[in-house]
């Protein structure tokens, strides 16, 4: 490490400041537009019906009221969606979902809106819906065709397996529950442009949309992205909408609309996370080690297909976690439901279908008295011939055996298993316990057209530099690792770096900031963009120091120097002297991940640039009269590669393990038989909050963990701590176990396991 370098240091986020003293700006807190307008959306309110008629005269009356908009008023195409354009901006003929948006009002004041609504008439017959995974299998009501991955005769293998192990297993819905709800704000400008301001991880989508919608071209809509107050995959597409919404209102009455949903809204208009049904077969060896897997999975994707079937994918894809099985059949299907329409999350259907082989491997344990850890550590991939993933990509170094090694003297494993076997056999009404999860997450887009990204970089006169880049901050620090990238690809101090806020009008075509891609894709382009710089400013730096211009320089300290660090000029000088000689201080620069493609068709390919590891120990408390439980202590070592910041590294590895403790044990999203969403806001819904954090939360980064093929031979961090969190249900699993101190019994548990699962577990052992 280069010793005035700020890459691989720990650096404060750059908008900490801003976000704790108040002056982030969001889209919502953006200096408002002269004669500006709010918008509100009306729901539906049934989750499946005809449209007879619809009566909007009195509300379009009412006082302060500017338009009331219905599907028939959009200017331009009246369907949207991220893959297939099947999901309504407004309903038409037909409602799909009760939260589904069917009129837009434009007025004054948000007051005046709501009285508006109040004023509009709708006549819905009601048609029958479908509202679950099983109602959907049973009416056959799938998007697409199944998505196959197979190796060997699984079925022969399962016959001759020595343990048998079979299982059901529903991982459910998970809500967002970003700070900042959806916005947008839609500005007209002169000559048929727009400027839209919008709350999304994927800018281009909705400069395509809002173009879409508008019936204009692509080149006439510039889309901002300020920041946004969290995401986690629930603006990846599904801000689209909103944006559209705002514009074609906007469009209507020739002036700024802003639109910006209440908590409530937002849980009833978005869709969240996918549930999962599946069904397995594992066969074991004497040893315990598999043999094979056979799952039958089926995500819920609500009324429209979104992002379904990538998500469906990336499930299948992980359905092996961090162990190598011989022989396999995975199949998967979307169902079509009359609920909001699910859509993308952290993990992005990783931690579904880790969730079902890691239920295989509790199950072979309990049943047959072995300890979890031993069968999971047992079966993890290694060299060949047990390094080919289902799809047969080869799993290279993997870092498993050596995670679990070093993690199990860190957590201090031996000496506390012993201490809790003592403290559980002199306690009658709570019961600890201690397990081991391992992850292995796979990181790039698995469509390999989206793994590209642009950046644009401009030198002033004075040294200092603006960069522009097609990722979006969601508070995750996307912005600080690319400040530090660049500062470290020029040499120059992080405060002369400023990043730009993200914009189609800078950095075209952009990808979604999503699938732990954006560092990996954003960094290469701004390195790309800065060597262009360097290639330009190292001769006139040459020429200002009397060297040949073809003379090997060195960018370092705030200077330009030769390699023998004899002569050196600041670096400000070098740009002044650049603009003098006319040398273009702006460059653009591009990445596009090599080696990515798949054939769906044959369940083969190579969808992943490179996996992430990680693993955890996790220790709780279960109180057997209340099924509550404590997280005592959390281990974690994750391989992040060669951090580019890993203050920054260290809390996504935070959030992103306590986002899936909440998944699993205490997020439970609740509807109504008639398909409305009844946990609409933290009184009914419940994230995890600081005292459901762990006592002790330990975290180190493996270290000697280079990538080379990476910048700065960092890796992706943001969703594979998520998945860590499957170890709370297996050591939950093992306490409920503790209570009858029956082997060879499994553990019936219902995710997500909240104080009421976790009881009647307690009491299905008890008979």
């Amino acid at each position: 490490m280069r010793p005035t370098t700020p890459l691989h240091r720990p650096h404060p986020h750059e908008s900490a400041r801003l976000h704790v003293t108040g002056g982030a700006l969001y889209v919502d807190e953006l200096p408002e537009a002269r004669n500006a307008r709010i918008g509100l959306i009306v729901p539906a309110g049934v989750a499946h019906g005809r449209v007879v008629r619809i009566e909007r005269s009195r509300a379009e009356s009412a006082p302060g009221i500017d338009a009331v908009l219905l599907a028939s008023d959009i200017p331009g195409e009246a369907l949207i969606g991220p893959i297939a354009h099947d999901e309504p901006v407004l309903a038409g003929d037909e409602v799909r979902y009760a939260g589904q948006p069917i009129a837009l009002i434009v007025g004054e004041s948000l007051e005046a809106c709501r009285d508006a609504a109040g004023l509009m008439r709708f006549e819905i017959e009601e048609l029958p819906a479908t509202l679950s995974i099983a109602a959907a299998i049973a009416e056959e009501s799938f998007f697409g065709d199944p998505h196959i991955i197979r190796r060997g005769d699984v079925e022969a293998a399962l016959e001759s397996a020595q343990t048998r192990v079979e299982g059901e297993l529903s991982t459910p819905a998970q809500d967002h529950f970003y700070l900042e709800t959806q916005a947008a704000l839609a500005l007209p400008l002169e000559a048929g442009g727009w400027q839209i301001f919008s709350s999304s991880q994927n800018p281009t989508e909705v400069q395509q949309l809002v173009a879409r919608t508008l019936g204009v071209g692509r080149h006439r809509v510039v889309c901002d992205v300020p920041r946004m107050g969290g995401a986690f995959g629930g603006k990846e597409s599904q801000g689209a909408l909103f944006a559209c919404l705002a514009a074609i209102g906007a469009a209507r009455i020739g002036r700024p609309v802003k639109l910006r949903l209440t908590r409530r809204e937002d849980m009833a208009m978005t869709g969240p996370r996918h549930p999962f049904w599946s069904t397995y077969e594992a066969g074991f060896d004497r040893d315990g080690l598999i043999q094979a897997f056979k799952v039958a999975t089926y995500a819920d994707g609500g009324f429209s297909l979104d992002l379904s079937p990538a998500i469906l994918s990336r499930a299948l894809f992980h359905l092996d976690n961090s162990y190598y099985i011989p022989t396999l059949r995975f199949e998967g299907r979307i169902c079509r439901t009359h609920k909001p329409s699910t859509t993308a999350f952290r993990g992005f259907g990783g931690p579904q279908g880790m969730a079902v082989i890691e239920d295989a491997i509790n199950r072979f344990a309990e049943r047959t008295g072995r300890d979890p850890t031993s069968v999971r550590v047992r079966n993890f991939y290694g060299e060949a011939p047990r390094d080919r993933a289902p799809y047969h990509q080869r799993i290279p170094e993997p870092r498993l055996s050596r995670i679990h090694s070093e993690l199990s003297a860190d957590a201090e494993v031996e000496s506390r298993a012993s201490e809790i076997a003592v403290f559980n056999a002199g306690s009658l009404h709570v019961k600890r316990a201690l397990a081991f999860q391992p992850v292995k997450f796979g990181i790039a887009f698995t469509n390999r057209i989206l793994n590209q990204a642009g950046a644009l970089v401009h030198v002033y006169r004075d040294g200092t530099v603006q960069v522009n880049h097609g990722g979006t901050e969601m508070g995750q620090g996307l912005h600080t690792k690319m400040q530090v990238v660049c500062a470290d690809e020029l040499g120059i101090p992080l405060d002369n770096v400023r990043v730009m806020r993200t914009s189609t009008g800078k950095v075209p075509n952009t990808t979604p900031t999503a699938a732990s891609s954006g560092s990996d894709l954003n960094g290469q382009a701004i390195a790309d963009a800065c060597a262009k710089l360097r290639a330009r400013l190292g001769p006139v730096a040459a020429g200002m120091m009397g060297r040949a211009c073809d003379e090997d320089l060195c960018f370092e300290g705030d200077r330009i120097a030769t390699t023998d660090a004899e002569r050196s000029v600041p670096f400000h000088e070098v740009a002044m002297q650049a603009w003098l000689e006319r040398v273009s201080l702006s460059a653009t620069g591009y990445y596009a991940t090599p080696g990515i493609s798949y054939d769906i068709e044959a369940g083969r390919g190579c969808p992943f640039f490179y996996f992430a590891y990680g693993g955890a120990f996790v220790e709780v408390a279960l109180d057997g009269r209340t099924g509550r439980h404590r997280l005592l202590r959390v281990d974690i070592l994750h391989d992040v590669g060669n951090s580019l910041v890993p203050s920054i590294d260290r809390g996504q590895i935070e959030g992103g393990f306590l986002q899936g403790v909440g998944w699993l044990t205490c997020e439970e999203r609740i509807e109504s038989p008639d398909g409305r969403v009844v946990t609409l806001g933290p009184s009914t819904y419940k994230i995890p909050a600081a005292g459901d954090a762990p006592r002790e939360l330990r975290i180190r980064l493996l270290d000697r963990a280079g990538e080379s093929r990476t910048i700065g031979g960092s890796k992706a961090v943001g969703e594979p701590p998520f998945m860590l969190a499957l170890g709370v249900v297996t050591a939950l699993r093992q306490a409920v176990a503790a209570f009858d101190g029956r082997t060879a019994s499994e553990v019936e548990l219902r995710l997500p396991a909240t104080p009421e699962s976790l009881l009647r577990a307690i009491e299905t052992r008890a008979g």
